[in-house]
């Protein structure tokens, strides 16, 4: 081939090339639904960790890729399930939640657009996947814990205060985490000689009354299951511990570094 018929049709081949390396990049969509507030250190660290692994990836929030939070109210239901339905109408490419009270509510909005979770406690329970091996749907991500944990949350609390025969089990009736970890927990209790008693987080006051009422008797402690009315009430329940003198075991590490004793 001729010098100049091999120039001719090198530059016909990379100029396709060099047209689509000066197209703009397509912009990315992620929506992110979580419960807090914007002002909380937890939220900024995992919303800081969230941006800095997708820019490691490749992708620059403002350059090819655009980012919609939503910040639930904790144990906020109605405001939930609203901005769940806000997102799902910004038709983004992918929804990242975190928390089973925020999966619900997206999975009811929408069987079409991936959903990516962390901290839900059993998705299968859920009815978030399938499966564990085979998700199916929609929806996959991470499971924080399986409810047998509760057995050894109470174990633990028996480790570090061996005179605990009592346990007020705080939970969530209302989600299948609270059901699960109930059941979990009073299955393992006649094995460590604990009387367990279960106390509904969804009100302050209801919390403070059932707490007080359990502290008059001795020897008890308390177990927090996770929730998202468990972290809305945490700085309570922290109090109430400490005022009561009642050894208590979180679901979290946030609850610690509030002041709760261990998790």
């Amino acid at each position: 081939m001729k010098r100049r018929q091999f120039i001719t049709l090198l530059g016909a081949a990379a100029w396709p090339l060099a047209a689509r390396a000066q197209q703009p990049e397509r912009m990315r969509h992620i929506g992110v639904l979580v419960s807090g507030t914007a002002d909380n250190p937890d939220v900024q660290v995992r919303f800081a960790a969230f941006e800095q692994a997708l820019q490691q990836l490749g992708w620059i929030e403002g350059r090819n890729l655009r980012i919609e939070y939503r910040l639930g109210a904790l144990g906020d239901a109605e405001r939930t399930r609203k901005y769940a339905a806000e997102l799902v109408a910004l038709a983004p490419d992918v929804i990242f939640a975190s928390g089973t009270s925020q999966v619900g509510p997206l999975l009811q909005a929408t069987r079409t657009v991936p959903i990516i979770f962390t901290a839900v406690a059993e998705p299968v329970g859920g009815g978030f996947v399938d499966s564990l091996s085979r998700p199916g749907g929609n929806a996959t991500g991470f499971v924080q814990y399986e409810y047998g944990l509760g057995g050894k949350w109470l174990e633990l609390l028996k480790e570090i205060a061996p005179r605990v025969t009592r346990a007020a089990v705080l939970r969530d009736a209302a989600i299948t985490a609270g059901v699960g970890l109930w059941g979990a927990i009073q299955t393992a209790a006649p094995s460590f000689g604990i009387e367990v008693s279960p106390v509904n987080v969804r009100d302050a006051t209801e919390i403070e009354r059932a707490i007080t009422v359990f502290a008059r008797e001795p020897n008890g402690g308390l177990i927090l299951t996770g929730s998202a009315l468990s972290a809305a009430h945490g700085d309570l329940i922290i109090a109430l511990a400490t005022r009561h003198k009642l050894p208590a075991i979180y679901f979290s590490r946030q609850f610690v570094d509030g002041g709760g004793l261990i998790s």
